[in-house]
């Protein structure tokens, strides 16, 4: 994701890096928490982790 946004701002608009700052923001409170809410949706989408195919 992170360089999906960077291409897009690149080729779009500069407004493209609130959304990489977001990932990253995300990022570093998921590495102190454990939280991390894409992966919450992702799970609700039916996709599964890593550690749950062992």
């Amino acid at each position: 994701m992170i360089l999906v946004s960077v291409a897009l701002v690149h080729f779009h608009s500069q407004w493209w890096l609130l959304f990489t700052a977001f990932i990253g923001l995300n990022l570093i409170q998921s590495a102190f928490t454990g939280f991390c809410l894409p992966s919450i949706m992702l799970r609700k989408l039916g996709l599964k982790d890593a550690a749950c195919n062992q």
